[in-house]
């Protein structure tokens, strides 16, 4: 099995620390190692037949020096030209597969999502090779614990389905509250992870049904024996400037047939902002967490997340904020705001401060 990571994201939600060169992927949110080295750390036991890299040209100096320690022939690092959404990502990474072995299963990875039980993860993952050999597309559904209304969901056929694979009846927008509290009570719905395997051959015969365009573009690639980082740059960026972006849910995966689920529990998240690192983290008694090695001193206060650069940060009397000192930059918003952080990226740049990007 062939592992695809995609580690293009710009990840704004996590500004300041993250930014355009070093974004949320290439970042140490958890101590140690960055959320990229971690994702290729948990596929290694697995043996993969190859590891590759979807990343853009900004990151992907950074991204090679800190994959350093995998093996220069189990290790391709693809450039993207232009950010397009995950279709042409994935596609382009099947067609380089396809070019290795057509029949080859492949399994695509976010490279920012945090995974607790490793053991079942990679365990999952094999039955997902084993149900992609009958040509399906497999994706993972993650059990849902609460109405999240940060995910999209998956509908499962639970009547239909055998060894714990189950037809997908539909894929669902991301709900208000009140509709995720229906899904979660109705016992067949499951957080979509953005986690798939596939045959390179059969993904790209749906692309070819549901994304013509991009199938085109795609046939037209010559794709050498040995890619280096030069071989096909050329290719990529005519592919890239001709294609519009669009995400394989809604180009392929919400419109073919024969796409199934697993229903997982190996304790995910997608670490979508930073109002998520609370519950992945161990606060003080009071449930203030501090991200870096910054001494904090608490008064009177709460649930809030800091990364303070390595400064003292004192609280008083504040509840449930988030503080991110990087130098350069301060945040300061309520947790439940996190996820509009990506407002604050957005004017920037339209003040032209890209310095801060």
């Amino acid at each position: 099995m062939y592992i695809v990571i995609l580690a293009g994201g710009s990840g704004t939600r996590f500004w300041p620390l993250s930014r355009k060169k070093t974004p949320k992927q290439l970042m140490s949110v958890f101590g140690g190692r960055s959320m990229l080295q971690r994702t290729v750390e948990r596929i290694i036991p697995l043996n993969p037949e190859g590891i590759l890299v979807v990343t853009n040209a900004l990151q992907a100096e950074e991204t090679e020096r800190q994959l350093s320690f995998v093996p220069d022939d189990q290790l391709t690092i693809v450039k993207e030209p232009l950010a397009r959404n995950t279709a042409p990502a994935i596609g382009l990474a099947a067609a380089i597969i396809a070019s290795l072995d057509p029949t080859a299963v492949m399994a695509v990875l976010p490279a920012d999502h945090y995974i607790q039980g490793e053991e079942e993860f990679r365990a999952t993952l094999e039955r997902a090779r084993l149900a992609a050999a009958d040509m399906t597309l497999v994706t993972l559904g993650i059990r849902p614990g609460s109405p999240e209304t940060g995910y999209g969901y998956i509908e499962a056929d639970l009547k239909a389905g055998q060894e714990g694979v189950f037809p997908v009846s539909r894929f669902i927008e991301k709900p208000c509250r009140e509709k995720a509290v229906e899904l979660l009570s109705a016992g067949n719905n499951y957080w979509n992870s953005g986690m798939f395997v596939w045959r390179a051959d059969v993904i790209l015969d749906r692309i070819r049904t549901h994304m013509p365009e991009l199938y085109t573009g795609l046939e037209s690639l010559r794709i050498p024996a040995r890619l280096s980082d030069h071989s096909m740059a050329r290719q990529v960026e005519a592919l890239y400037a001709a294609i519009p972006a669009e995400s394989i849910d809604y180009g392929v995966m919400e419109k073919a047939d024969g796409v199934v689920v697993i229903p997982s529990s190996f304790g995910w998240s997608d670490v979508g902002s930073w109002s998520a690192l609370p519950g992945l983290l161990e606060g003080d008694e009071h449930g203030n967490v501090v991200v870096d090695k910054s001494r904090l001193v608490p008064l009177d206060s709460q649930g809030c997340l800091v990364l303070g650069g390595g400064k003292l940060v004192a609280l008083l009397g504040v509840r449930d904020l988030v503080v991110v000192d990087t130098g350069d930059a301060l945040l300061v918003c309520p947790r439940d705001r996190a996820q509009d952080v990506k407002n604050v990226v957005d004017e920037l740049a339209g003040r032209g401060m890209t310095d801060l990007l």
